[in-house]
């Protein structure tokens, strides 16, 4: 790992991802994510060495493809967007997964629908872990809940998505982005393969066959045969990739779950709850899709209380990995509120 440093969390993200050899950020500016784009912009002023390049789009829908063609030919590449954003590049994150390109895309989560606000919210749940396109396909979406998580998996997030050529979603909010906090940041990676040395990529074929990237299908049973490939795939990703965290779930009978900044409000009313007297346990869910069932395996005849920024979209995943789904109560906020320890802790006394 590298130094320690008090920095936000926008900039400590890009700051990371820089370390994990992405040289080529393409973006628009859209709050709360245009820190991003503009720390790019000031290594690449400041640090030529580190021959940095940012390229503002016209819109987000050329930047996704921007981002198709840097890592089709090898690169890692990257973009920052909120919802609005993400919602426009959906259409080329499924050509991408269809061409099995190791893409990383950052959806800083804002209050919709529409415009909305700029504040914390996790709307976007569905749209990122549902596929926001057309087609039968996943991303890989990673949910960090701390400035020291969303650096780490930043860097995790080109591992993975090289690993199974295939994009990866790292989903924070505008709480972690404008966040402060200490973060000790990773280190440069070193030995990072030339564009040439990866599978697939688009850097000539002078000495050897020619590598195709396609979306587009010769028939039904040939695109059935390439979707099938892409379905045995996901099963892999499903099988080794679901990350989690749990906390007193020995003898919990109340069980909170949350993701991204809310679970950080969560973990604080568990505790609260506990010097109560109350046996509230927690499951921080990190790995979105994947979902973690495993971690609700065992936990019969508990209550789940899930705790959204939303109407309630995680809240089926839970409801699908529970035996009863009537043992699961939904607390959420919308519009950009933010709740206190305390009211957390007031919704787990009604479930006693």
């Amino acid at each position: 790992m590298g130094e320690r440093v008090f920095m936000q969390g926008n900039e400590a993200m890009a700051e990371s991802a820089i370390r994990a050899g992405c040289k080529l950020f393409f973006g628009y500016p859209i709050t709360p994510s245009s820190e991003v784009p503009e720390y790019y912009a000031k290594v690449m002023r400041e640090r030529p060495e580190e021959n940095i390049m940012f390229i503002q789009g016209e819109t987000e829908t050329s930047v996704f493809n921007m981002i198709a063609g840097a890592v089709a030919a090898g690169h890692r590449a990257m973009t920052a967007t909120s919802g609005p954003g993400f919602s426009l590049g959906q259409e080329a994150m499924s050509y991408m997964s269809a061409a099995s390109l190791p893409a990383v895309i950052v959806e800083v989560m804002r209050p919709g629908p529409a415009d909305g606000e700029i504040l914390a919210a996790q709307g976007d749940y569905f749209q990122a872990t549902r596929g926001g396109g057309h087609g039968d396909y996943n991303n890989l979406v990673l949910a960090p809940y701390s400035v020291q998580e969303l650096c780490e998996l930043m860097q995790e997030s080109f591992d993975l998505a090289e690993k199974y050529h295939n994009p990866v979603v790292l989903l924070s909010d505008a709480m972690l982005a404008k966040l402060r906090e200490s973060v000790e940041l990773p280190g440069y990676v070193e030995n990072e393969p030339k564009p040439e040395e990866k599978w697939r990529t688009l850097t000539g074929a002078d000495g050897r066959d020619p590598h195709i990237i396609t979306t587009c299908g010769r028939g039904a049973i040939q695109w059935e045969r390439f979707n099938l490939d892409l379905q045995e795939k996901f099963r892999k990703i499903a099988e080794n990739e679901v990350r989690y965290e749990t906390y007193n779930l020995e003898d919990a009978d109340i069980v909170l779950v949350a993701f991204g900044c809310f679970s950080r409000v969560c973990i604080s009313a568990m505790k609260m709850a506990r010097e109560e007297g109350m046996k509230v346990g927690m499951i921080r869910p990190i790995s979105l899709w994947p979902f973690p069932e495993e971690a609700f395996r065992g936990l019969d005849g508990k209550k789940f209380l899930v705790c959204e920024l939303n109407a309630g979209q995680m809240v089926q995943d839970v409801k699908l990995s529970v035996d009863n789904k009537n043992d699961v109560t939904f607390y959420g906020r919308l519009g950009g509120q933010v709740p206190t320890p305390k009211e957390i802790l007031g919704e787990i006394r009604k479930l006693r």
